[in-house]
C-alpha cells in the first residue's frame, strides 16, 4: 500500500472518530464540561416552573450554594412559581436571586417597570439578572443590534438605579456576539451559557451555566433536568455580587 492511501486512510478514520465524539456530544451521551467543572467549587442552580414544586431545604442540601429563580418575562408574564420560590429560597442558606427574560417585543423601561415590581429588594439578594437569548422568529430573524442593545441599557440602568448594584447579563454565544461584545453591555457581569464545553471566547464571564441536562432530587415538574452553573469565584468572591 502506497504512503499516500495510508495517508487517506488515517485521514478518514480521523474524520469518523471526529464525528462521532461530536455526535456523542450533541445526544449528550458524554458531556465534555465534566473535564472543566472541577476547578470550581462554588456551584448553583437557575430554575422555573418548569421545575414545578421544589423542596427547597432538599435542593439546598445538593451540593450547591446558589440560585437563581425566574420571576418574570417581557412586560406582564410573572413565573407561576416565582413567590413560592423566591420565599423558600430565602428560608436556605443560599445565595439566591432573582433572573428576568428578556423580550424583544416590549421596551426596556418597562420590562425594568415589571421586575422592580415584582421582586423586592432584600439585602444579601444577589443582583438581578436579564436573560438575553433567542426565542421563536427571532432564533432565524434576531433584531438589529442598534434596536436591542439601547432598550437592555435601559433596563440594565433602571434595575441598577433601584436596586443598587449592575444587573447580570445572561446570554448564550449567539446573543452574546450578536449583542453583547463590544457594546456597553460589556461593562455588566457575563453569565454566559455553554453546555458542551468551558468559555473561552466570550468575555470575561462571572457565571457560566455549564449543564442543562442534570438531575437533582428535590423538585417534581415536568421538567426532570435542572440548569447547572458555576461561579468564577469563591464564596466570599460571590458576595460581591449581593445586595447591600
Amino acid at each position: 500500500m502506497s504512503k499516500g492511501k495510508k495517508a487517506l486512510i488515517v485521514f478518514v478514520c480521523f474524520i469518523v472518530i471526529f464525528a462521532a465524539l461530536l455526535a456523542l456530544v450533541y445526544f449528550k451521551l458524554i458531556h465534555p464540561n465534566d473535564m472543566f467543572i472541577g476547578s470550581y467549587k462554588v456551584r448553583g442552580v437557575d430554575v422555573s416552573s418548569y421545575q414545578g414544586e421544589i423542596d427547597w431545604k432538599e435542593l439546598s442540601a445538593r451540593g450547591i450554594d446558589f440560585a437563581f429563580i425566574k420571576a418574570t418575562e417581557g412586560s406582564e408574564h410573572v413565573d407561576e412559581r416565582f413567590e413560592y420560590n423566591f420565599k423558600h429560597a430565602a428560608d436556605t442558606k443560599l445565595y439566591y436571586g432573582a433572573y428576568h427574560f428578556f423580550s424583544y417585543d416590549s421596551s426596556g423601561k418597562q420590562q425594568a417597570e415589571h421586575f422592580i415590581k415584582t421582586v423586592d429588594k432584600k439585602t444579601g439578594m444577589l443582583a438581578p439578572v436579564i436573560d438575553l437569548e433567542f426565542y421563536g422568529r427571532y432564533e432565524d430573524e434576531p433584531k438589529d443590534r442598534s434596536d436591542v442593545v439601547p432598550e437592555v441599557l435601559d433596563m440594565a440602568k433602571a434595575l441598577e438605579e433601584h436596586y443598587g448594584i449592575k444587573p447580570i447579563i445572561y446570554a448564550t454565544g449567539k446573543s452574546y456576539d450578536k449583542y453583547i461584545k463590544d457594546s456597553e453591555l460589556d461593562d455588566y457581569p457575563l453569565w454566559i451559557r455553554n453546555v458542551y464545553f468551558k468559555p473561552l471566547f466570550t468575555g470575561d464571564w462571572v457565571f457560566w451555566q455549564y449543564s442543562d441536562d442534570a438531575k437533582l432530587g428535590g423538585y417534581k415538574g415536568e421538567e426532570e433536568h435542572i440548569d447547572l452553573d458555576a461561579f468564577f469565584g469563591d464564596k466570599e468572591k460571590l458576595s460581591d455580587y449581593t445586595i447591600k
